[in-house]
This record gives C-alpha cells, structure tokens and sequence, in this order.
C-alpha cells in the first residue's frame, strides 16, 4: 500500500523591485541552463544540430580524465603528423604527462594534443571516438555524432546542438580534474624538448569576475561557438553559442540575466528527512542521498510542492528503497529524489516507555 504525503513550502512575498533584463544574442543557437537541476533559462534554437568545433574538446577532455590516469606518462608518436590547425605544438618523442597534454588541449585548444590523447586513451582515433559517441548516449545527447577528437570539419566533423552541448557541461562540470583544468588561466610544463606557457584561450576567465571555465571553437563551417561556466550565490549556470560573431559580450549577458532573475534553491537536502504524520517507519530512518538544487525566480519559490510517495515494505531491509519525493513547480514535476531506509542508531532508539516518560515530561 501506498501512502502519499503532501508539503508545500512557502515564503513571504519579497517587496524588493527586481531589475527586469531583456536579452538576446547574436547566435544561431543559444542556452543558458542551470547546471545543477538542468533547467533552461533561456533558449533560442536549441536543437538546431550544427558545426560545433573545439568545444567538442569538452568530450575529448572528460572521456580521457574517466578512463586513464591524467599522471600516465606519455610519448608523443607519429599520430601527430597529420595533426593541423591550432595546436600547443609538441613534437614526436616528446615526454609529458596525459595532465599536460589535458591543458593543453583545453586552454590552447591543441589539435596535436587531441590525437595524443585519444590515441594514449584508446589505441587509435576511431577507438576514441567509440568512447566519445557512447559517452553522449550516456548523458542523453540524442542529437548529437563525433567523429573526431578535435572538432575539426575533416571528413564529417562533429555535429552537435547547443542543448547537447549544455548537457555535456552539465556533466563534465561534476569532474573536479575537469574543473579545474577548464577553470586555469595559465599553464607551465618543461618537457625533454621544450618549455611551454600556456594561456587560456577562455577570454570570459579575465573579463567576467564570476566564471568558472569553458572552451572556445572555430572553423569556417562551424564559425565562432563557445561554452562557458560561471557562478554565483551557489549558482552553477553554463551558456553556449553556435555561430556567434559576439559571443563574449551575449555570454556576458546571458549570465547577468540569470543571475539577476534566479536564485539556487536547495529543495531536497542528503541525509535524514522528516515526512509530517508518517508513522510506518518510526523506529527507522528514511533518507535521500542526492540533494536536489533548482533555480528559481522569488516567486516561483512559494509554488513549491513535495510529494512523498511511501511503500509499506513487509520486509524492512537496511539501505533499500521504499519510495519516492517528487518536486513540483506548480503542477509541474520538475525533479525526483529515491527515499532509502536504514535503522536508527543504538542511541537513536527509545523504548515505547521512554517514549511515554519523555512523553509525561512534556505535559509537565
């Protein structure tokens, strides 16, 4: 039998005057979308499947940090030859680790080092880009086809949306090497043949106080694309653009708007939850392990509604599921959340007389 618990959470109305922003780009395709419950907060275009250019390097970069260790050491072999366009420029029998060639690839958008890494990760480029299109099926990117790990149009190039590309970020952003490899500035390495320093090519890094990272694109057919991070007040918000001629100043934008219309609310928090009136698992604990963040404007907030569903479970067994907590916007279910089980702590259980006695306490 199910039982369903309702709660919704309220707050006073705020008197403050907000800043009401219209804005638009310049860009074929735009998103601006709340990485941590995957809310749109502006769309233009959003499944228009294109050109994407370097900041497919994004996959390139997340497939490589899950599957080899970014302290392997690596020699650069003869994959690079049929390297062109922009590169960090290393050469063949050339030392570095997989986390230089990572920076490389992501602050100089090196061509030369996508080949070395999908060829350390995987053993050839077709290989790699085995790993690169099961990784977007994984994520949910149903739009989208690498074929490269560079995002160069040579033969068919990588076609992807900006919604896809969003999800990508979404994902990639949980990575914390990720992070902070796309988030670094300047980079510096001695190999056995050269010295490099590095640049971030992400010119949003020094122009926009809040962001957090990304990575930049071009090629003729693609034109300009670009992804890019930032936060705020707990935040996490990613915007990208395909074929945008004014991308930094409509990402700039784009990320003033969120953060002047929205705000991260935490709706679920990990750990112990208290459900209003449930006595069937009393002398247990009932937990969620994920919080869940959204992004809300002040008003949407009080339209917030929690809906516990509960199982009466025969056979009570630690750490299993025995239901759900479903988010609603208004009458729109907008996240989910398992409910899991455990036993009170020793100290945690109390006898039904010590609960009389605390009981008689109270009444005096």
């Amino acid at each position: 039998m199910k039982k369903v618990f309702l709660v919704f959470i309220l707050v006073l109305l705020s008197t403050k005057i907000s800043t009401v922003y219209a804005v638009s780009t310049s860009a074929t395709s735009a998103i601006l979308m709340d990485m941590d419950g995957g809310r749109i907060l502006y769309a233009e275009d959003i499944h228009n499947q294109r050109s994407v250019a370097s900041i497919s390097k994004v996959m390139t970069a997340i497939v490589s940090i899950e599957n080899k260790n970014i302290e392997d050491k690596v020699t650069i072999g003869e994959e690079i030859k049929t390297a062109y366009g922009s590169g960090i420029y290393i050469k063949q029998g050339e030392e570095l680790t997989m986390k230089d060639l990572l920076y490389g690839l992501m602050l100089r958008s090196g061509n030369d080092a996508a080949l070395a890494i999908a060829h350390h990760t995987s053993g050839s480029v077709d290989k790699f880009v085995l790993k690169m299109n099961e990784k977007a099926k994984q994520i949910g990117m149903t739009n989208s086809q690498f074929n490269n790990p560079s995002g160069l149009d040579q033969e068919k190039g990588n076609y992807s949306t900006a919604y896809d590309m969003a999800l990508l970020m979404k994902y990639a952003y949980q990575n914390e090497t990720f992070k902070t490899i796309m988030g670094t500035k300047q980079y510096q390495l001695t190999t056995n043949k050269n010295v490099y320093r590095w640049t971030n090519k992400n010119k949003l890094l020094t122009m926009y106080k809040y962001t957090t990272g990304g990575k930049t694109g071009f090629t003729e057919k693609a034109r300009r694309t670009l992804i890019t991070t930032a936060s705020k007040d707990g935040l996490n918000l990613v915007v990208v653009t395909l074929n945008d001629g004014n991308d930094w100043q409509d990402h700039m934008n784009l990320f003033d708007y969120g953060f002047a219309t929205y705000k991260a609310y935490e709706l679920i928090k990990e750990g112990n939850i208290q459900i209003y009136d449930e006595v069937y698992y009393e002398d247990y604990d009932l937990y969620v392990k994920e919080p869940f963040k959204y992004a809300l404007t002040e008003e949407e907030r009080e339209q917030i509604i929690l809906k516990f569903e509960l199982e009466k479970a025969r056979i009570i067994e630690n750490d299993s599921v025995v239901g759900k907590v479903k988010i609603f916007l208004g009458d729109e279910e907008i996240g989910v959340r398992d409910i899991f089980v455990r036993e009170k702590e020793i100290e945690q259980k109390k006898s039904n007389f010590q609960k009389l006695i605390e009981w008689f306490k109270k009444l005096w």
